[in-house]
């Protein structure tokens, strides 16, 4: 079973940045997909992210696409968010799982998230 640790969450200023880590506990198949996702107060988790950890190809959702970039360091199983341009509503506790999936239902367990706080 993979169990995943995320770091780097802060309290940051409107259009600030923050820079996201996920430490993934054992060696997974290149192939796998590794995802970002976020649960903002009283509204339900959702899709940020996604890169391919073969070949680097990313997705993106919609609200942080141009802002959000996904990365992955293969030799330390470990895949990073870097946020730029970030609003108020980027706020929440942000998340990362092994998986293709966009939709957070699909995901049998999560790790303890890292908490990003944008102030207006």
């Amino acid at each position: 079973q993979v169990q995943l640790v995320e770091s780097g969450g802060g309290l940051v200023q409107a259009g600030g940045s923050l820079t996201l880590s996920c430490a993934a506990s054992e060696r997974t198949f290149s192939s796998y997909v590794m995802s970002w996702f976020r649960q903002a107060p009283g509204k339900e988790r959702e899709f940020v992210a996604a890169i391919r950890r073969s070949t680097g190809v990313t997705a993106y959702a919609d609200s942080v696409k141009g802002r959000f970039t996904i990365s992955r360091d293969n030799a330390k199983n470990a895949v990073y968010l870097q946020m730029n341009s970030l609003k108020p509503e980027d706020t929440a506790v942000y998340y990362c799982n092994t998986g293709s999936s966009r939709s957070p239902r699909d995901y049998a367990s999560w790790g303890q998230g890292t908490q990003g706080t944008v102030s207006s």
